[in-house]
């Protein structure tokens, strides 16, 4: 993936470890666990802790992690006043991550559903990809995203992480599969 040029970061605490958000003149562009998939080299980036988008994204973070989203409220609702920058993605991509913020919270989706709401029906893998390339973590919810027999799948941050995910919002998952993919 391409970041802006200016793009700054600062890391907060999780319940599961460390995150790094990001942002640029145009939005926050990203929100990792510290060593997951696909973490961006952040070297070149300013460190940038009062930055204002940083700063908004922090704190609907800690209304998650407090518990504080209204119940059935999807991603987009909640951080509808955040910009988000998700220039870094191919078209595809950012279809997928649109459409991952259209989950409701404690509510989850198989891979083909989310292939199919994005009109790709055949495209299961390439979904399945592309939301493993999700640069927003949690905010993005790919952690709401489940195997076909809705087992819990592969998580970038790690599946103990989605586990703890799911199990905040109160997700319905398969229990004889909560240790599947560790």
């Amino acid at each position: 993936m391409q970041f802006h040029p200016e793009t700054c970061h600062k890391n907060i605490q999780s319940p599961w470890g460390s995150l790094t958000l990001a942002a640029n003149p145009t939005g926050l562009s990203g929100v990792w666990f510290e060593k997951q998939k696909h973490f961006p080299d952040t070297h070149a980036w300013t460190l940038a802790n009062q930055h204002p988008t940083l700063l908004q994204a922090e704190q609907s973070l800690q209304k998650y992690f407090d518990q504080k989203w209204p119940r059935a409220c999807s991603a987009r609702k909640a951080l509808e006043n955040l910009a988000l920058d998700l220039s870094a993605g191919t078209d595809f991509q950012k279809a997928v991550w649109n459409a991952l913020m259209s989950i409701p919270l404690g509510q989850t989706c198989s891979y083909g559903q989310l292939a199919a709401a994005i009109g790709r029906p055949m495209a299961v893998r390439a979904v399945g990809t592309a939301v493993g390339r999700n640069p927003i973590s949690i905010l993005i919810p790919c952690h709401r995203v489940m195997g076909s027999q809705g087992q819990i799948t592969g998580y970038a941050g790690g599946v103990w992480r989605k586990q703890a995910l799911l199990k905040l919002e109160n997700a319905s998952i398969n229990s004889s599969s909560a240790g599947h993919n560790q």
